[in-house]
């Protein structure tokens, strides 16, 4: 697979997966066009989002929001077990109100730079009921199982974001591993894609050489950063062509200067032309 390619599609509102395995699973980095929560159940697992390590335990939520390069470090003499669910933001949408933004969850991981939420040993219990009973719906053909799976997953979405409001384990530095400068020149980059990113004008930027530039960020991001910066400006390109944007504008925004690159590098991306992902 691509180096950070991205993985997955969803075509439902919402999709869970509940795995155990044990084997030599070795995954790359990647990204998908959906949120993603990851909750952990057992194994021994470093999970890497944005260039910051997570040690997780048992009933550990990560937040994940769509476009954000993350991958597992799994160590295989121990089973993984994890519940991972795929989200429609659209869908979240539809279903929040003035007092209930279902997607505040992941605009705050995006926020706080920081994706875990350690529960206390007291909350468990009502996560893994409604996992349980969400799963249940899931499985079951009977009168009106749909409609139960979405009212189970629209609360456990309501439940997920009531945690990430209080959550504070981003106090708690044991729980991760990260280096403040990739973290400050990854946050300069996701708000100035339409500034100029090229190796030498960030490193000038932050007053470091090339050469540690280009190893320190995919020592901890898992790629080079001329590509995360194509990546994040084609997923930004894309949000803002669905939201009506003309394509050619898009690409000028988005930092392309050479409109036939930005084609080709869109359908590298994604697999269809600008025109076809609205």
């Amino acid at each position: 697979m691509e180096e950070n390619a991205k993985r997955g599609y969803l075509h439902e509102d919402f999709r869970l997966f509940h795995i155990r395995d044990q084997v030599e699973l070795e995954l790359n980095y990647h990204y998908h066009e959906f949120n993603k929560v990851v909750i952990f159940l057992s194994g021994s697992v470093t999970y890497v989002v944005e260039g910051k390590a997570y040690f997780l335990q048992p009933w550990d939520i990560l937040l994940v929001p769509h476009g954000q390069i993350h991958r597992p470090i799994i160590d295989p003499g121990e089973p993984y077990e994890r519940i991972i669910l795929w989200m429609n933001s659209d869908f979240l949408a539809l279903h929040s109100d003035a007092d209930g933004d279902l997607l505040q969850c992941f605009r705050l991981a995006q926020e706080r730079k920081f994706a875990l939420i350690r529960l206390d040993a007291s909350a468990r219990p009502e996560l893994r009921r409604m996992l349980d009973g969400l799963e249940d719906a899931l499985r079951s053909t009977e009168f009106g199982h749909s409609l139960l799976a979405r009212t189970g997953f629209l609360q456990l979405m309501i439940a997920l974001n009531r945690m990430a409001l209080r959550d504070a384990t981003s106090l708690d530095t044991e729980t991760y591993r990260s280096d403040p400068k990739v973290e400050e020149i990854l946050s300069y980059i996701n708000a100035n894609l339409d500034a100029d990113l090229s190796l030498d004008a960030i490193a000038g930027r932050f007053y470091i050489s090339k050469s540690y530039l280009m190893h320190r960020f995919k020592e901890l991001t898992g790629c080079s950063a001329h590509k995360y910066v194509r990546q994040k400006r084609l997923l930004w390109a894309a949000e803002m062509i669905r939201e009506g944007v003309p394509v050619i504008e898009a690409s000028q925004r988005c930092g392309f200067g050479d409109y036939s690159a930005f084609l080709r590098a869109f359908k590298q991306v994604f697999g269809v032309t600008p025109s076809e992902i609205g």
